[in-house]
């Protein structure tokens, strides 16, 4: 039987945007003041950025089962994902402040770097995931040209510093893979996701 929603555990209006995109009817669950939903995010020594991203994604796909229980809510599919941005084995997470954005932008520019989204879906008992892995080449940028784009407040809340959606993709000079995977949610490998919980994506 498909499910009649499901719910959407981001704060992200651009994944909210994208799963409208697909059609799928959709609740927000989001973290109460309670949770700590920074702390998921820290990065453990040594890790690598696939195995960053895939754990904090299953992380937040627990809080949110538990948060759906405590809270009593209707049964629904729980859909998560997290994005991040590397150098190499560097993580990008997103900047303290301007001058953190402004060093982030300075190490991607004239460089290409990887944007790893991953995103799973917990049916009932039964947890589904998929990983999108997209190439991103940033032009060189003069140190005005970051400057300016960090006052735009446009890097600020965003990994790596940037949103390929906004002002960014002017210093964009190639990208290969999701673009939708680069905003944070990659429409088909999600779509996927949705078909095995019993949605027509």
């Amino acid at each position: 039987m498909t499910p009649k929603f499901i719910y959407l555990a981001s704060q992200s209006p651009r994944r909210r945007q994208l799963l409208e995109q697909l059609g799928v009817p959709h609740e927000l669950l989001l973290p109460g003041p309670e949770e700590d939903a920074e702390s998921i995010e820290a990065v453990l020594p040594g890790e690598a950025p696939t195995a960053y991203v895939e754990r904090v994604t299953a992380l937040k796909l627990d809080a949110a089962v538990a948060r759906r229980t405590a809270r009593q809510l209707p049964d629904a599919p729980i859909l998560c994902s997290d994005t991040t941005v590397a150098l190499g084995r560097a993580i990008y997470g997103k900047p303290d402040d301007a001058a953190h954005a402004a060093r982030m932008l300075a190490e991607l520019a004239g460089r290409e770097h990887r944007v790893l989204t991953a995103v799973a879906l917990q049916v009932g008992a039964r947890r589904v995931s998929a990983l999108s892995v997209s190439r991103v080449t940033f032009a060189p940028m003069t140190a005005t040209q970051i400057d300016a784009y960090v006052a735009t407040g446009e890097p600020l809340g965003k990994a790596g510093a940037y949103g390929i959606q906004g002002r960014a993709a002017a210093h964009v000079s190639h990208l290969s893979g999701s673009y939708s995977g680069i905003m944070g949610l990659p429409m088909y490998e999600t779509a996927q996701l949705l078909r095995a919980a019993g949605f027509a994506v």
